[in-house]
């Protein structure tokens, strides 16, 4: 008996030319799932809470006129004895201490180890309702030249072996004050996600992974969001949600402080500019901003890179159970409204 079920996803498929495919992301080796016939559902993007703070009331501790609400800032850029950037410890730290990382064993599954390390507030601008895709060119540079030496001082840190650096947009992307901030955290061990980058690095024939990346997607074309002699931004081909995108420095440094200041100063503006043509295409949506770049003193294969990941969908029982993440909305697709955006700006 004909499967008639079946027989009619495949008609469908062939009308409307779409199939779902797993395309692998070499960064981690896990599969992604694109699911182009779902694009078109409305329901599929929720809209961003507007309310960040459960006090909005509150007078807040980010605001010039509030600095003794946080502590002593670590690292201050100044500019006509006003602030524009500044980087204060959290007052409720996720790591803290100078302890050695050390693992104890409590028994056959129970393991631990104390959770030192250093835990940053990096506010980005004195403007509350601003933020990273408001920035000017220069405080867009400076952003990244402040974070370099902040990278520099955990290096130097004995305890220190990676530093994670991350900006929360919106209560969805975990963000518990509206004020824009970014979090700056020392590890004493290097993460699992960045573990597997570097293995993936190391295992690949073909050179760096990312070189080889910009130098496909600048021949294809149809995931290049814009590029210049010293950046990329790409909605990769392994996207795992909708409208991910990837900012690739195009000289290869390992770690963000090996860096020229130009070419920092180039991927802060990126930043910039992807986070405007996002707001401009989907509006005021909550995002990930993510740094990766090599572990303190290492010296094997990597190449640091920034990724953004907006949060348009909520992560379901499949991908939670599996690992395999479902992308409604092909990069290709992604990438050719963001364009659109930008040359009709």
């Amino acid at each position: 008996m004909r499967d008639t079920s079946r027989h009619r996803a495949d008609a469908r498929r062939k009308v409307v030319g779409v199939v779902s495919q797993l395309r692998l992301n070499p960064l981690t080796g896990r599969w992604v799932t694109i699911v182009a016939e779902r694009a078109e559902r409305p329901t599929d993007f929720a809209p961003r809470l507007v309310d960040v703070e459960a006090d909005p009331d509150r007078p807040c501790p980010f605001c010039p006129g509030h600095e003794e609400a946080s502590p002593p800032a670590i690292e201050t850029l100044d500019a006509g004895g006003h602030w524009r950037m500044r980087v204060v410890p959290n007052l409720f730290p996720a790591f803290d201490g100078t302890e050695p990382f050390a693992v104890h064993h409590l028994g056959p599954v129970h393991v631990e180890a104390e959770a030192s390390g250093i835990h940053e507030v990096f506010i980005i601008t004195p403007d509350h309702d601003g933020g990273s895709e408001s920035l000017s060119e220069a405080d867009a540079s400076d952003l990244m030249l402040m974070l370099k030496h902040r990278f520099q001082q955990h290096a130097d840190t004995p305890n220190i072996r990676y530093t994670q650096a991350i900006i929360n947009h919106g209560r969805e992307a975990g963000a518990s004050l509206a004020h824009p901030h970014g979090q700056i955290l020392g590890l004493p061990f290097v993460p699992g996600e960045i573990l597997d980058e570097q293995r993936a690095f190391s295992r690949f024939e073909g050179g760096c992974i990312l070189c080889a990346t910009v130098e496909a997607e600048l021949v294809d074309g149809k995931r290049v969001l814009f590029a210049n002699d010293d950046v990329v931004c790409v909605c990769p081909y392994w996207s795992g949600s909708p409208f991910e995108l990837l900012i690739i420095p195009r000289n290869h440094d390992l770690h963000i402080t090996d860096s020229a200041d130009s070419t920092l100063s180039a991927v802060g503006i990126a930043i910039r500019d992807s986070l405007t043509q996002l707001r401009a295409a989907l509006g005021d949506l909550s995002y990930n901003l993510v740094f990766h770049t090599a572990p303190h003193h290492y010296s094997g294969e990597f190449h640091w890179h920034v990724h953004l990941w907006p949060k348009l969908v909520t992560t379901a029982g499949f991908e939670r159970g599996t690992g395999v993440l479902i992308n409604i909305v092909p990069p290709e697709a992604a990438a050719e409204q963001l364009r659109n955006i930008s040359v009709n700006a």
